[in-house]
């Protein structure tokens, strides 16, 4: 392990304890300001930071329009409508209750990715597969999976699933660009080219400059948004992919859940219901059992640049 390696999982540490805090922040700043308008003041900020790490990093950033298309394509799945789902989802569902249905989203890409490689899988990813998805049934329905056939779940929930559907796009579309981008120019990309829609999509709908009625509070949480839930957290966390390989660093964020029903308690006073929580501790188990190497298991040559450990 070399001298650095402890502040790298330090710079991991707080990268999920600012992940877990962005659905804190969220929730507030669209008790204030249209989802639309947060989302592009916040994406705004960190699209400065991150483009004046990168000219510092690697110079001015030289694209084809091709390479700015496929990069637009991670700005509509991993910032624009992922943003869309996040913050109008949090205008009806609380924080602590919402990062539990996102943990699921290791599973879902573990079994895209078995499907798509057509690869048989082991009984115990099957397993974790399986209690992931019961655990988020009962997250999503408060401890009532039957309410899904009945049609008592509400549109909260439901853009709650689409985060889920719209990340899962991101990563796949970042595991292919990633032979063709640095993950910071990656990120900025993403997060510019977001911005971009999510700014025109706030003009039309005439949101964009409406903030009188922003608070100090609220204020402040688009700021954390932007600087620390963004930029810093995804500057560290392409630094943990690119030195010590994307199964290491990604086991962090199964500690953004955890930090945002904490959070969630301590700053908005968020009760969750034991059915919650034991859903979102059956969503953990099965994030766990999915990605755990069995073992004796003979290691495999990673797909992606991002995944050399």
């Amino acid at each position: 392990m070399s001298q650095t390696t402890p502040a790298l999982y330090g710079k991991l540490l707080l990268t999920a304890l600012f992940w877990g805090g962005t659905w804190i922040a969220g929730r507030v700043a669209v008790q204030e300001a249209s989802p639309l308008a947060v989302a592009s003041w916040r994406f705004l900020l960190a699209s400065l930071v991150l483009g004046v790490l990168l000219v510092a990093q690697e110079g001015r950033p030289r694209w084809s329009v091709r390479q700015i298309l496929k990069l637009g394509a991670l700005g509509l799945t991993g910032i624009f409508l992922y943003n869309l789902f996040f913050l109008y989802a949090l205008k009806q569902v609380e924080a602590g209750r919402g990062a539990l249905v996102v943990a699921f989203i290791p599973v879902v890409i573990a079994l895209v990715d078995g499907l798509r490689l057509r690869q048989a899988m082991p009984p115990r990813k099957l397993i974790g597969i399986a209690l992931a998805l019961f655990g988020c049934l009962l997250v999503v329905t408060r401890g009532q999976p039957l309410q899904m056939f009945s049609g008592s779940v509400g549109p909260g929930e439901g853009l709650l699933m689409g985060t889920v559907a719209t990340w899962v796009l991101y990563t796949l579309i970042s595991r292919q660009l990633s032979k063709q981008f640095s993950p910071l120019a990656m990120t900025f990309g993403a997060c510019f080219t977001g911005w971009l829609m999510l700014t025109i999509a706030a003009l039309a709908q005439g949101s964009l400059f409406v903030l009188g009625d922003l608070s100090w509070r609220g204020g402040s949480a688009i700021v954390f948004l932007g600087l620390f839930g963004t930029a810093i957290s995804f500057t560290w966390y392409s630094e943990a992919i690119a030195r010590i390989g994307t199964t290491r660093a990604a086991a962090f964020i199964n500690l953004v859940p955890v930090f945002a029903v904490l959070l969630g308690a301590l700053m908005l006073g968020e009760r969750l219901g034991s059915a919650v929580l034991g859903g979102g501790v059956l969503v953990m188990a099965g994030v766990w059992l999915t990605n755990r190497s069995g073992r004796g298991a003979k290691p495999l040559k990673p797909r992606y640049a991002d995944e050399t450990a």
